[in-house]
């Protein structure tokens, strides 16, 4: 077989095998390396071939002898129960004389060692084979593989060499004496290197027990582990502890594991990261916890541990980078300071990456990054020594307790004042000079000086304090006064000072120091003014009311004509013109309403605002029960006055109660009681009135809360019931539906109207509850109603709503889940709502009904032409029926009925709704009605709210009828 084809086959078994990535470039054995005397060292790497043997053994050609014959070896492994990698390379001897050789092949070299499972170093050749002569001897050596071989003068050897790991980071051949000076120089690089490094640590940990920061065992973490990482590469550890290759490369992924650790370490404590925000501590943990992880995999798969610690450092670096930026730009003086430091770490890193790639390969570059990343330790302690000494700190223990004291002072920012009883001078830091705007010295001098900057009120008392702490020689001083500024307003300063007394017991000064309080005293007087006055109006609130109402009435103890008069003021429907209007112009009418008012008063009346739109008055200053009634009288028609707001006015009414101090009354919240019941019963009779207290309204009182009472409880006891009115559909006089009306059998009282109750269930909340109910109960039943006669279209359920229901988001989940457990047909079940009220907030009121009628509900527009209508809003509004109210369809003086109702009923049609009119008392009315063109009539005329059973009974009886 020719040459060439033999090289080309060793070398394609040599890639199959895959020995080329990681070791040197295959080449021929029979291309030999002429060994001349004069050459120190020779890099075998690129003579070097792999073969691959068969079973235990290997057969490789010889280089040519002197007769030109290439022979053939065969080499047995020495190691059983393995599958050995072969390497092979020709060495020739040209010179007459015997030579000695060693190869040296490292057991680890950083260099090309890889970046992503890096080749952490093993024993890589078991036996070395020559093809005459004498095995080479094995050298002693910890941590690379040597050994001695001999070329005889003019001879041709070829070696095979038994590789434990394919992988040989380099192979060199070295003159011994040459390699024992290498060997030397390296042991003196490395033991310096290692002193300076095991120092460095052992200064930055004393450091820590000295000065107890943070920083310091940080930074000697830091230290230690590049300690330990230098022990390892420089085969110091293996030396000592005798360290097997396999352990080595455990404790090497061990080692990177925790640089990257302390790294991330070092810059969390030195850069102080948790008082900046607590994601960088809980990276800070990640990152440990990660490290954690690495220590345990090395343990199973060094060199993914390894590879993983690498990427780590790299990490390190390029996060450490970024806050490092951030934090100088933020003029962090830390982060300032370790920017030199970073930065060469920066370069260190990339040095190191070039490394470990391969693109960076010299015998010394390893050692040197070695060194530079000991230079870089010595850096960052110098940095944190900086930062820790820096700012003139004194050593702890060696500030005297005067010392201490006078810094304490400095730095709480008070003022010196020293009073010299005996000259009777007066000494103050300058300053309170400045802070006066007075000129310097102005206060120093005589104790009068000082006195006469004080507020007049305050001068007598500071001078007799000064005269009792001088007689009684004790005691500790605490006087608040006020000093004039230059430009004439006063700052509130307090006094702190104690008596220093001499040997004969008398005082001989008085020390202390100054504070200007201005501020505090400031918010105090808010925070008094704040806790008994409105912060919207001004005015005292009930408390300062209360406080006012008895002072009069002890006056009155004592003057019989000057009996207070209390009167509280209770706007009508100020809800509604608030959700109206918005709450920011509530506001500003609230602030016009108490400036009218305040008019009204005289000096010795007192206007008091209690909550949203309640107001209390004491009157004083009239007596004559004429002249009170006539003050009332004179507030309800100023409340009246229409209040203009852009181009619209608002018109209030209010309702007043008015309670006399005649004696009867015990205690101030009793009188107030009075005045208040008496608004409420003015208001419950429709507002716009003045009610005098009388006593036979406590018992009105106690009933409402009674009745308040028992309805809380009504629903649970099943006392809530509903009945419905048909509606007939005027053009067969078939029934097209009902309405639902809500009664309440209460036990006592029998069944009330909902005009008894719903009034309180709306104040008290109640009435979401009791809507639900409502709702629920009339969908189940018209949802039975429809299955058990299905009709064309279908039969309708008409519910009221309140406003308090229509305010609340949740009507609309609430008619959801009604419609879903009552499957009824779509618009059937339909929701009544006033037009007073969709025009309280039609904007808020038009986004609502869209959405009921999104949801499948119909809807019904009661009492149309009770209130003020917007037809431009009305056209927006989805209603799909328009109720006719009652006073509308009953007859008039006047005769304009028949005008009204066809004007509704048409404009009714024109928007596309149907009409139904309320109050058909009489067949004539129903007749009169569809002559006018309504399409529903509802009235006692076609039958009064009767019970469910009652209505089903009614429904049978119209189906059979049609049949």
């Amino acid at each position: 077989m020719p040459l060439a084809l033999i090289r080309f086959c060793l070398f394609c078994v040599a890639v199959a095998c895959g020995v080329l990535a990681a070791g040197p470039r295959a080449a021929e054995a029979a291309d030999a390396i002429a060994v001349t005397a004069g050459t120190p060292a020779i890099n075998l790497g690129r003579a070097v071939s792999f073969v691959q043997g068969e079973g235990d053994r290997v057969s490789v050609p010889t280089a040519p002898g002197s007769d030109g014959i290439v022979r053939r070896m065969e080499v047995r492994h020495t190691q059983t129960g393995s599958s050995p990698v072969w390497a092979v390379f020709t060495l020739s001897n040209a010179t007459d004389e015997q030579v000695d050789r060693l190869v040296v092949v490292p057991h680890y070299r950083l260099i090309r060692s890889g970046l992503v499972r890096p080749d952490l170093g093993s024993q890589r050749i078991v036996a070395l084979t020559p093809s005459q002569g004498f095995r080479p001897e094995r050298q002693s050596a910890v941590d690379q593989d040597v050994f001695q071989i001999t070329l005889d003068p003019g001879t041709t050897v070829t070696f095979v060499a038994e590789l434990r790991d394919p992988r040989i980071p380099q192979i060199t051949l070295w003159q011994p004496d040459a390699f024992k000076d290498r060997e030397n120089s390296f042991t003196l690089y490395r033991g310096i290197i290692l002193g300076i490094a095991g120092l460095l640590a052992l200064f930055l940990t004393i450091l820590f027990v000295v000065k107890g920061s943070l920083m310091f065992p940080a930074a000697a973490l830091l230290a230690w582990a590049v300690l330990g990482t230098l022990g390892l590469d420089f085969g110091f550890w293996t030396r000592i502890m005798e360290l097997p290759p396999e352990a080595v490369a455990f404790w090497r992924a061990v080692s990177e594991a925790i640089l990257s650790a302390t790294l991330m370490i070092f810059l969390f404590a030195y850069l102080d990261l948790n008082r900046w925000h607590v994601r960088y501590t809980v990276l800070t943990a990640v990152w440990l916890a990660f490290a954690g992880g690495m220590v345990t995999l090395a343990w199973f798969d060094p060199p993914i541990a390894a590879g993983i610690a690498r990427l780590g450092i790299g990490a390190v670096t390029i996060l450490g980078t970024v806050i490092l930026v951030y934090l100088a730009f933020l003029r962090y003086d830390r982060a300032i300071n370790l920017v030199p430091t970073w930065t060469l770490f920066m370069i260190w890193s990339g040095a190191a990456l070039l490394m470990v790639t391969g693109r960076l390969n010299n015998e010394i570059a390893a050692p040197a990054l070695l060194g530079a990343l000991v230079l870089l330790v010595m850096l960052i302690g110098f940095t944190v020594m900086q930062h820790a000494f820096a700012g003139g700190g004194m050593p702890k223990g060696l500030v005297s307790d005067t010392e201490r004291k006078a810094l304490a002072l400095t730095g709480a920012g008070d003022i010196i004042f020293d009073w010299d009883v005996g000259s009777n001078r007066v000494v103050v830091g300058h300053e309170l000079e400045t802070h006066l705007g007075l000129k310097r010295g102005a206060l120093e001098g005589q104790a009068n000086r000082f006195i006469d900057a004080l507020h007049p009120g305050d001068r007598d008392r500071l001078r007799s304090t000064f005269d009792t702490v001088v007689e009684h020689r004790r005691g500790r001083l605490v006087e608040e006064f006020r000093m004039r500024v230059a430009d004439g307003h006063f700052v509130w300063i307090v006094l702190r000072a104690r008596p220093v007394v001499g040997s004969d017991g008398e005082v001989i000064r008085l020390v202390g120091t100054l504070t200007d309080i201005t501020e505090f005293k400031t918010s105090e007087e808010r925070l008094l003014h704040d806790a008994v006055h409105d912060n919207l109006t001004g005015l005292p609130n009930r408390e300062l009311f209360l406080d006012r109402l008895e002072a009069a009435l002890n006056q009155a103890q004592a003057d019989d004509g000057r009996r207070p008069t209390v009167l509280v003021l209770d706007i009508d429907r100020f809800k509604q013109v608030n959700d109206s209007v918005g709450l920011s112009v509530g506001d500003s009418i609230l602030l016009t309403v108490s400036r009218r008012l305040g008019r009204l008063l005289k000096p010795q009346d007192t206007l008091a605002r209690f909550n949203g739109d309640q107001f209390g008055i004491i009157l004083i200053s009239e007596r004559a029960a004429e002249r009170i009634t006539a003050f009332a009288e004179t507030i309800r028609k100023t409340l009246r006055a229409p209040l203009a707001f852009g181009d619209r006015e608002i018109f209030l009414t209010g309702s007043l109660g008015i309670a006399l101090a005649d004696g009867t009354q015990r205690k101030r919240e009793d009188l107030l009681k009075d005045a208040e019941l008496a608004a409420y019963h003015a208001k419950r009779l429709g507002g716009d009135r003045i009610e005098v207290f009388k006593p036979a309204l406590r018992a009105h009182k106690s009933d409402r809360l009674a009745l308040e009472s028992d309805l809380r409880r009504a629903l649970e006891r099943g006392e809530i019931a509903l009945v419905y009115q048909p509606v007939v559909r005027l053009a067969d006089r078939t029934l097209a539906g009902f309405e639902a009306l809500v009664r309440w059998d209460h036990p006592r009282l029998g069944r009330l109207p909902p005009g008894e109750f719903i009034a309180i269930a709306e104040e008290t909340g109640l009435i979401v509850d009791l809507g639900l109910f409502v709702m629920d109960r009339a969908a189940r039943q018209l949802a039975n109603w429809q299955a058990l006669m299905p009709l064309d279209p279908p039969l309708f359920t008409a519910v009221n709503v309140s406003s308090r229901q229509l305010l609340r988001h949740d009507l609309l989940q609430d008619i959801k889940g009604v419609l879903a457990r009552a499957p009824v047909a779509k618009g059937s079940f339909k929701i009544e709502l006033t037009e007073s009220l969709v025009m309280e907030n039609p904007e808020y009121a038009a986004q609502m009904l869209q959405r009921i009628r999104d949801l499948g509900a119909g809807l019904s527009l009661d009492d149309f032409g009770t209130g003020y209508s917007s037809l431009a809003y009305l056209q927006r509004f989805p209603f799909d029926t328009i109720k006719i109210d009652k006073s509308f369809v009953r007859a008039d003086s006047r005769g304009s009925r028949s005008v009204l109702l066809r004007s509704i009923i048409a404009l009714g049609h024109d928007l596309g709704m149907e009409v139904v009119a309320e109050g058909a008392e009489t067949d004539a009315d129903a007749v009169e009605l569809y002559q006018f063109g309504a399409d529903f009539a509802q009235g006692f005329a076609f039958g009064e709210p009767m019970t469910a059973d009652q209505a089903t009974k009614l429904l049978k009886a119209a189906v059979a009828q049609a049949a």
